[in-house]
């Protein structure tokens, strides 16, 4: 790319169609100007999560028409902002959720969505934890609200949410059984938790070996038929916490079929007189009340920052991989072959706001 032209032009990662990870598209545009409210953001990361692996499907629940740009959340650091937004914010980093448009070289947002990121943290190490720790935190601590000394089931253990859930709960004195493919159970054991083979056929019999009267949360992501020992695993007064359908993710038909017919079986369980709890997680739950729903999220990502920054959890970051290269990058993320999250960083000859 012409080096005179490079800050008026960015780069950009385009989802057209329901395509396999080859069919990303690399597009250039012109550089994105803020309006009153807003700034732009150069990137400096942005995470290859469990949405996008659905949306190039076509088979995110609400996903917009294609083409557009994907990218659930980023970091970055802020090159400009609009009217009424403060010009001291320029030079700083922040991060951000966007549900789509984070894959991109520079990003426009509005200033009230930002959560400052601690500057002693890496900006790939802060991504693993923007939408995964809002998720985790939230899910352990707003949802389930599991006590030290209690037991939680968390499937994908070694995923972005599963392996940055763990940390959290194990930080909060709960004890944390994983599941996780054989391969990555040193990993899974590393961060606390008692891992167990998620493909075992005995596996409601394991778990019960080592909770014999239940656990006080589960953590699901896979949904599916799956869900239902899940359910069954929990003791009276525990909580199945459901936030995804992963083993529907390569079925054909509606995107939100599976996402429906999992919500009514959860609302229906609700109703049984057993004490057992069923909560489907949506982290846009609450968007309406935009106050209060920015309020909740950067008390909620402030406070996995802060244990980040201090040590106490640590960043799983699975590869880090430039922009232009998003379709290895999806390759990876689906292999099932790493712990933690696959980041997207900026190409080097573009630096971190496609502006070098």
């Amino acid at each position: 790319m012409d080096t005179e032209t490079v800050a008026d032009v960015v780069t950009e990662v385009v989802l057209p169609g329901v395509v396999e990870p080859s069919g990303l598209e690399i597009r250039v545009r012109p550089a994105p100007q803020p309006t009153a409210g807003e700034v732009v953001l150069g990137l400096e990361a942005s995470g290859v999560s469990f949405a996008e692996q659905q949306m190039r499907r076509g088979k995110y629940y609400d996903q917009p028409p294609f083409p557009f740009v994907p990218g659930y959340d980023l970091v970055g650091v802020v090159l400009r902002v609009g009217v009424g937004v403060d010009t001291a914010l320029i030079g700083r980093r922040f991060a951000a959720l966007t549900k789509v448009g984070g894959w991109a070289g520079q990003v426009v947002l509005p200033v009230a969505g930002l959560v400052e990121v601690p500057g002693e943290l890496d900006a790939a190490d802060a991504e693993t934890v923007v939408v995964n720790g809002i998720t985790a935190w939230q899910m352990l601590h707003r949802i389930s609200k599991v006590r030290a000394g209690q037991t939680v089931l968390v499937h994908g253990a070694n995923g972005g949410v599963g392996s940055t859930l763990v940390q959290l709960a194990t930080h909060a004195g709960i004890r944390v059984i994983g599941t996780a493919s054989p391969r990555h159970h040193d990993a899974v054991r590393s961060l606390g938790a008692t891992p167990l083979d998620y493909r075992a056929a005995d596996l409601p019999a394991r778990v019960r070996e080592l909770a014999p009267d239940g656990v006080d949360a589960v953590f699901d992501h896979v949904g599916g038929d799956g869900i239902v020992d899940s359910f069954r695993l929990l003791k009276r007064g525990g909580t199945l916490v459901s936030y995804g359908t992963a083993a529907t993710k390569n079925d054909v038909g509606s995107s939100r079929l599976p996402v429906l017919k999992l919500i009514g079986r959860l609302f229906l369980w609700k109703l049984l007189p057993n004490g057992r709890r069923t909560h489907f997680y949506n982290i846009w739950a609450g968007k309406r009340r935009s106050d209060a729903f920015h309020d909740r999220l950067r008390t909620d990502l402030g406070r996995v920052f802060a244990l980040l920054a201090d040590g106490t959890i640590t960043a799983q970051v699975a590869a880090r991989i430039p922009l232009s290269q998003a379709a290895e990058a999806m390759r990876l993320a689906e292999s099932g072959t790493v712990t933690g999250k696959v980041i997207l960083v900026p190409d080097p000859a573009q630096g971190g706001s496609d502006a070098s």
